[in-house]
């Protein structure tokens, strides 16, 4: 039954007649006997008996009224319900990761959030870069990126995903033979990131550090284009991901390697603070950001 028609029995039942409900329903009279001859034959039964001033409701009618009021008082506190919803789900984000590379699939994702929740504002920290934690314990920013859970108490940790760091080389450095690369592999190359400190570069502080190599030469190139138009000319190697690639053009002469045998594999978690994990427009963030990034 259409909702138009409760509206139509609960108007004539509290104004009293035809006349006053059109007003109330903004529609002529005619518009309004014509609606209700329609539902009556629709039910088979008549919803009113009519008198010149006043319409009084049949036996069948007032369950039909009953019904009417309970349907629309439902339909009311749900959209109002909505709207505090709604009301909760509006603010700015402020977010930075401990890794230049994934910023890469941010601005992309960003945009999407800007169409769907217009209300919620999310802003990149560039400058909190590398030092994320220490950002969001001093609430310079809302949201961390990292790729290692932090041990404090006033912090929530939401496991993302999971990708695997490759050697990025030209097909004919002298390494590209190998199926996988070994820590001293690397002790005689020239490693190309992104920027120092050390400890921020995952292939250094999951690889290599820990089986106590460091490279021959290491090079801070902020710029990614710049970094694969070097191993492109063969002057070195650099460590991502494949999907923080995916925007860039890549040279026919280049190749992955795997980082040791099974791989140099890392989960990324976001961090938020305890306190914020409620908040309708956080919420909303991270319920995006974990459907988006799934997919990688």
């Amino acid at each position: 039954m259409d909702i138009r028609y409760f509206r139509l029995i609960k108007t004539i039942t509290e104004e009293g007649n035809i006349a006053n409900s059109s007003e109330k329903l903004f529609l002529t009279q005619s518009a309004l006997s014509h609606q209700l001859k329609d539902l009556e034959e629709r039910l088979g039964f008549k919803v009113f008996h009519r008198a010149r001033n006043q319409w009084k409701l049949t036996e069948e009618g007032v369950v039909l009224y009953e019904l009417a009021t309970s349907i629309l008082e439902k339909i009311e506190d749900g959209f109002s319900t909505i709207k505090n919803i709604r009301s909760g789900s509006k603010g700015c984000i402020k977010v930075s990761t401990e890794c230049y590379s994934f910023y890469q699939g941010l601005p992309g994702f960003i945009q999407k959030m800007g169409v769907l929740y217009p209300e919620i504002e999310v802003d990149l920290i560039l400058e909190a870069t590398h030092q994320p934690i220490t950002k969001l314990v001093a609430c310079d920013i809302d949201i961390a990126i990292v790729s290692s859970k932090p041990d404090n108490d006033k912090l929530s940790t939401i496991e993302i995903f999971e990708d695997e760091v490759f050697a990025i080389m030209h097909q004919e450095h002298q390494l590209s033979h190998l199926d996988f690369l070994e820590a001293s592999h690397f002790a005689n190359e020239h490693l190309i990131i992104h920027s120092f400190p050390l400890e921020t570069v995952s292939v250094y502080e999951q690889f290599l550090k820990p089986n106590k190599i460091t490279p021959a030469k290491i090079s801070a190139v902020p710029l990614t284009e710049v970094s694969l138009e070097m191993v492109n000319a063969n002057m070195g190697i650099v460590c991502m991901p494949k999907w923080a690639l995916t925007s860039f053009r890549l040279g026919d002469h280049l190749i992955f390697k795997r980082i040791r045998k099974q791989g140099l594999k890392r989960f990324h978690y976001l961090v938020i603070r305890k306190e914020d994990r409620f908040k309708k427009y956080i919420d909303d963030f991270i319920s995006n950001f974990e459907e988006e990034f799934a997919k990688i």
